[in-house]
């Protein structure tokens, strides 16, 4: 089961960069293509973990910024000689903003006096960084 969650406009991602959406189990990189084209994929290189957020964006696929892995935005492939994987998330784009899909994964209960806090989509670095969405 999934849920479509709104994380950013798409006029905040600049064109062949990024954003980064922090979810309580993982971050993920939100990239921006030069025809507005949008792909999301954990912000780990499948070599050592490298930030792919901070990577340089050409056509569909992101180097990553600590060893040069290529890594395919569209499937999370490492890119010949290299070999790995990211995860990639279904991503749309409607009325300027963008939504991830993600997965509804049960967490373990809350301590007591949390209960009934809303889980919040933290993003940065954008001029909202620290704004919780959801």
């Amino acid at each position: 089961m999934s849920k479509w969650i709104e994380v950013v406009e798409l006029n905040k991602i600049p064109v062949l960069g990024s954003r980064l959406i922090k979810t309580r189990d993982q971050s993920i990189a939100v990239f921006r293509g030069s025809n507005d084209q949008v792909f999301a994929i954990r912000d780990a290189c499948p070599h050592k973990g490298g930030p792919l957020s901070q990577g340089i964006m050409h056509g569909t696929t992101v180097t990553c910024p600590l060893h040069n892995w290529k890594i395919d935005l569209t499937s999370g492939n490492a890119l010949a000689p290299d070999e790995g994987c990211s995860n990639v998330f279904a991503v749309k784009v409607e009325d300027g903003k963008v939504f991830l899909q993600l997965p509804l994964t049960p967490h373990p209960p809350l301590p007591q006096g949390e209960r009934g806090r809303k889980k919040k989509i933290y993003f940065s670095p954008s001029p909202l960084e620290g704004e919780g969405l959801g």
